[in-house]
């Protein structure tokens, strides 16, 4: 029997995380787990966090991730994985963006953007892997699927073979952008 595996993904509105949860919540269907998911989503439209929380198993009863108790988090963003961290339970794994996205306190100039997340992050979570997701996505031909490429990342990692997370994606994403995603998606997956 699968003990349910907790996935947390965070980033800031517009990074694509909704998109990335319902692509995870595809392929988890189609391998046969049962799942439940939750959004959180409230001032992503204006550069807000935005919070999926993706359980999946054999029987799946409630959609939170309690702290010390996600297996994976997934961080659009630099800053939004040091918040989630108290969520990794011990010898989880941290997949995270090499990017900084300033949140508005810190473009009105009230507080410094912090220094040293990374290096942070890897002391309590050996188990880190840095993606320059924007980078990867840009030399498949859209920076706008960082998103795709940590999906890929993260598909690595879970118990849902390759072609079933290729047919979710393709149920997802425009037919004119399917190739570009893919691409992205490989470039994540091989890291």
């Amino acid at each position: 029997m699968l003990e349910p595996v907790n996935v947390l993904m965070a980033g800031v509105g517009g990074q694509g995380t909704i998109l990335a949860s319902k692509v995870l919540a595809g392929a988890a269907e189609k391998a046969g787990y049962d799942l439940k998911v939750s959004e959180v989503h409230g001032m992503a439209q204006r550069g807000g966090s935005v919070v999926t929380q993706v359980r999946l198993g054999e029987k799946v009863h409630s959609p939170l991730i309690g702290e010390k108790t996600a297996d994976i988090i997934l961080a659009f963003e630099k800053l939004e994985g040091l918040r989630l961290l108290p969520f990794l339970k011990p010898g989880g794994t941290m997949i995270i963006n090499d990017q900084e996205i300033p949140p508005a306190p810190v473009l009105a100039g009230a507080v410094e953007y912090p220094a040293g997340i990374i290096a942070h992050i890897r002391a309590v979570a050996p188990d880190t892997v840095v993606v320059d997701a924007l980078g990867l996505a840009a030399a498949c031909g859209n920076a706008r699927a960082a998103n795709v490429v940590l999906l890929g990342a993260l598909a690595r990692r879970l118990p849902v073979g390759e072609e079933l997370w290729q047919e979710s994606l393709a149920a997802q994403v425009p037919a004119r952008l399917l190739e570009v995603n893919r691409a992205a998606f490989a470039a994540g997956y091989g890291l």
